[in-house]
């Protein structure tokens, strides 16, 4: 009779700890990180039997053998490096298209400016004289200068955010890194099968997840699933033997970004820091090159503008100042100081400016330039949506392992209740069976 007893004992406490943990499960469907736990139940074998021997073997009610997360390491794996390369592809698309919106004509003008003084300077060869298109033409050139200005702002500007953000997730990664090293130190301590390991367990993943979003990382774990994280480019240990090693950005003069960690330069391949870095790179490369076209219009005008002469006679003064594009100026000159005039008539030298458009000249590389820029940010945004469906499809696979199914979910807590009534009944009966002995006597 005290078996029956046992075995319904046994039955009410096993199946209560499993519903309470389908509970936790269903309470947790959205958690982030959060890996579906299954109770581990077992038969206990009979204190009167041998369980060497499997015929002897009685039913002794149920023994809790603790809890299982659902996981699969490859599919972790595999989900941690694809949402690493999406990191990266969001990042760089991100900035790539803020540097396609600050060259384009809607933001400095230059473009139209730069067709503009041309067709002004048409104008100009059939009306050499006329002030109102004098006026026109260094109103024009003022205006290239100011788009170009403009741009060089935006662009620096933009070189500070990249910066700014590189910074900002650095610190989140330093922050995860420590918070990593507790974690570990919670799971050497932690009761293996315990509700608080499992925890400990989800909240591992869940910052090696954002780590590894950030930069790519390898990890490996000891019996009691303390994580030893290590970059993946240098394979210096940044997590283990209870120590931690930050990461460290420094940004250059050009706004490029370089990485450290412990002191020992840091080659993120992917991740969301690898994206900034290339974000940078191509960032200081516009920059460059924009100071490389505005030196060049410049002096590609100006030098045409000194081949002149204006209406008093003088020679043509330079329209530009200024040797990279923040510095481009246009110069303070009357609408008399246009140099329309050369040795060949009154309109010559709009003739010969008139004649610079081409292949070579400032409005055709310019144009060039925005075209680069548009098959630059068009192959990011490719790479993107590539990267983001890969990962997408590598987190479902994920989860379909690890997450949680509500309807499988509700099924075993219906299955455990129905145990558990089972368990209470055997108790039931078991006094009923004690009571009708204890009353015949």
């Amino acid at each position: 009779m005290s078996d029956l007893l046992s075995i319904g004992a046994s039955g009410l406490k096993a199946y209560s700890r499993a519903m309470t943990t389908i509970g936790d499960n269903i309470a947790n469907a959205q958690t982030p990180g959060y890996a579906r736990r299954r109770l581990a139940l077992s038969e206990m074998a009979s204190g009167t039997e041998s369980a060497l021997v499997g015929r002897n073997v009685s039913p002794g009610g149920v023994v809790i053998g603790g809890l299982t997360r659902s996981v699969d390491k490859w599919l972790i794996d595999d989900a941690r490096a694809s949402s690493g390369e999406a990191e990266r592809a969001m990042a760089r698309l991100s900035w790539m298209t803020r540097t396609e919106d600050a060259l384009s004509d809607d933001s400095n003008g230059i473009s139209t400016n730069l067709t503009k003084l041309f067709t002004t300077a048409d104008k100009l060869t059939a009306d050499p004289n006329n002030r109102t298109l004098r006026a026109e033409f260094l109103q024009t050139a003022k205006d290239i200068a100011t788009g170009f200005q403009g741009t060089a702002k935006e662009l620096a500007s933009m070189s500070e955010g990249i910066s700014g953000e590189a910074a900002t997730a650095v610190g989140e990664i330093n922050a995860n890194l420590d918070a990593l090293e507790r974690i570990n130190d919670g799971l050497r301590k932690a009761r293996p099968g315990s509700t608080n390991e499992a925890s400990l367990l989800d909240e591992r993943d869940r910052l090696v997840d954002q780590i590894s979003a950030q930069m790519p990382v390898t990890t490996s774990y000891d019996a009691k699933g303390a994580v030893t994280v290590r970059a993946a480019s240098s394979g210096d240990m940044l997590v283990g033997n209870a120590t931690v090693t930050h990461v460290s950005v420094a940004t250059g003069a050009d706004g490029r970004l370089s990485f450290t960690a412990g002191g020992a330069p840091l080659d993120p391949g992917s991740g969301n820091l690898a994206g900034l870095a290339q974000a940078a790179d191509h960032v200081a490369g516009q920059r460059s090159g924009l100071d490389a076209a505005a030196a060049a219009f410049a002096g590609q005008l100006n030098a045409a503008h000194q081949a002149g002469t204006d209406a008093n006679g003088n020679a043509g003064q330079p329209l530009f100042g200024g040797t990279t594009a923040a510095t481009l100026t246009a110069t303070t000159l009357s609408p008399d100081q246009v140099a329309a005039a050369n040795t060949s008539g009154t309109n010559g030298n709009m003739l010969s400016i008139g004649g610079m458009r081409g292949a070579n000249d400032p409005e055709a590389a310019w144009s060039g330039r925005l075209a680069e820029q548009a098959q630059a940010t068009a192959s990011a945004r490719a790479q993107g949506a590539a990267a983001a469906t890969r990962a997408d499809g590598a987190a479902a696979a994920r989860d379909n392992v690890s997450g949680v199914d509500l309807d499988q979910e509700a099924a075993d807590l219906l299955r455990f209740q129905q145990a558990y009534s089972a368990a209470a009944r055997t108790i039931q009966v078991a006094r009923e069976t004690m009571q009708a002995l204890l009353s015949a006597i």
